[in-house]
């Protein structure tokens, strides 16, 4: 019982030490040990930061006029052909498997739960890919497309992007017919035209 209470006089009696009285300042605070200010040299001796940090900026790589950046920063038509090949592919991706979710619900043979199930999750693997890779494909022909015209051109403008869009639907409903070929490359350009001025208006 004497043990136990020499250990909680210890206990209470217990004070920082450091290892000089001179290091001890009743005055310090906070915010004098968390100092914002700071010397990039003392990173790492090999970053070479002796002149400072420099800061990202991004430019139009392809130097063309016209180019305007939209939700995501663009440095050109790489940069636009990544973000738009892989936002196009998720987000058709996530609506085919959506629709798919739904499709099963509705078109499974019986009510019980793994029955059901089972056609919800062929609806959804059969629907998403092909929707996803259908938009992901298109994505991919049209920005190429676009950055070829811009090229070409000289400048990027919304008329670059409603040409890209009737040639990538012409060429991705080629092997259908004529009459297809021409009402994917009408609905594509109507819709390439729709982002282009939307986006320069708005974004």
């Amino acid at each position: 019982m004497s043990h136990h209470t020499t250990n909680i006089e210890e206990e209470e009696t217990f004070a920082p030490i450091y290892a000089n009285q001179e290091d001890f300042d009743p005055n310090d605070t906070v915010s004098s040990f968390l100092n914002t200010s700071y010397d990039p040299t003392r990173l790492h001796p090999l970053a070479g930061l002796g002149g400072g940090l420099d800061y990202l900026n991004l430019e139009d790589s392809d130097g063309l006029p016209g180019t305007q950046n939209g939700v995501v920063p663009s440095r050109g038509w790489a940069d636009d052909l990544t973000y738009g090949t892989g936002v196009a592919y998720i987000t058709a991706l996530s609506m085919g498997g959506a629709f798919g979710f739904y499709e099963g619900l509705r078109s499974s043979p019986s009510p019980a739960i793994k029955i059901r199930l089972n056609t919800v999750l062929n609806g959804m693997t059969r629907r998403g890919p092909f929707i996803g890779n259908s938009a992901g494909v298109m994505a991919l022909m049209y920005n190429g497309v676009n950055g070829i015209i811009g090229k070409a051109r000289g400048y990027h403008d919304p008329l670059n992007s409603i040409a890209a869009g009737a040639i990538t639907g012409a060429v991705f409903k080629s092997t259908a017919g004529l009459r297809a070929a021409g009402s994917a490359g009408g609905v594509c350009a109507v819709a390439a035209g729709i982002w282009a001025f939307g986006r320069e208006k708005f974004m």
